[in-house]
């Protein structure tokens, strides 16, 4: 990214209409939280897609959602269990097409169990990436056709190659890497991963999505830019010398930070 980067958000439809003009002055890329429960993808989701092209009018940016995650993981070993995830994910993706979204985020699967144990089997890794497989595999196959990327997003992984290694395992252009940087610094200050600028050189152009929220490396707190103590400067840095061009989505527990933490970067010269 040669110049400064255009920062986008994670907001809900009210949020992004109290935030609009803010949206609309650059091509800011969004995506949209308001499909993540279930009782939204089961019921009347169609009329908030509705809602949406009314009020998303006028936006110029990428559009994408983050897809389901409570209760269930991908790479579940219960095949009851995957069948409902499937369906989350299928439904999901309706919204996806419907919407005309170009990115749908899943949570990774590794957890801090994970990382000690894995190898204590000879085929845990393989193992792991084969259930994720018979979870994923159909909605891989409709994310290609409606040309939406699934973006695998860092939850509780502290080797930041894992998830790259099972984002390459499907073969297609439409699964790519997502990063957290809460998360990663999280990981970084209470489980011994690496930093977070080490998750960006990781990831390198697999790299297609970014969630930028501040944290203090102890807990995930979707604070303001600048309120925890990331390394925005190694952050940038990292990501400046990239050509995938990522969404970057702030995501912020109190919305109305937004406008602040877009301050902070641009303040830093970091981002716009």
């Amino acid at each position: 990214m040669t110049d400064l980067p255009t920062l986008g958000a994670a907001l809900n439809l009210n949020t992004f209409e109290t935030h609009r003009n803010l949206m609309l002055e650059k091509p800011r890329d969004l995506e949209l939280q308001d499909f993540v429960d279930a009782s939204v993808l089961k019921g009347d989701w169609a009329s908030v897609v509705e809602r949406a092209r009314k009020v998303l009018d006028g936006h110029k940016g990428r559009v994408g959602i983050h897809g389901p995650f409570w209760g269930f993981t991908i790479d579940t070993m219960d095949p009851d269990v995957r069948e409902i995830v499937k369906q989350r994910l299928a439904q999901g993706l309706n919204v996806c097409e419907a919407l005309g979204a170009t990115h749908m985020v899943v949570h990774s699967p590794f957890t801090t169990w994970d990382h000690n144990n894995l190898d204590n089997s000879d085929n845990g890794r393989d193992q792991l990436i084969e259930l994720c497989h018979l979870t994923m595999s159909d909605a891989v196959k409709r994310a290609e056709d409606i040309g939406c990327e699934l973006v695998i997003e860092n939850i509780e992984d502290i080797d930041p190659h894992a998830r790259i290694k099972l984002a390459d395992s499907f073969g297609s252009h439409a699964v790519a890497v997502s990063i957290d940087t809460g998360h990663a610094h999280y990981a970084h200050g209470s489980n011994g991963a690496p930093p977070v600028d080490y998750f960006v050189k990781a990831a390198s152009n697999r790299l297609r999505h970014i969630h930028l929220q501040d944290a203090d490396g102890h807990a995930d707190r979707h604070w303001s830019l600048g309120q925890g103590n990331i390394l925005w400067h190694s952050v940038f840095a990292a990501l400046g010398k990239l050509n995938s061009e990522p969404r970057l989505i702030i995501e912020l527990r109190d919305h109305a930070d937004v406008p602040a933490s877009i301050k902070y970067l641009a303040d830093l010269g970091l981002a716009q």
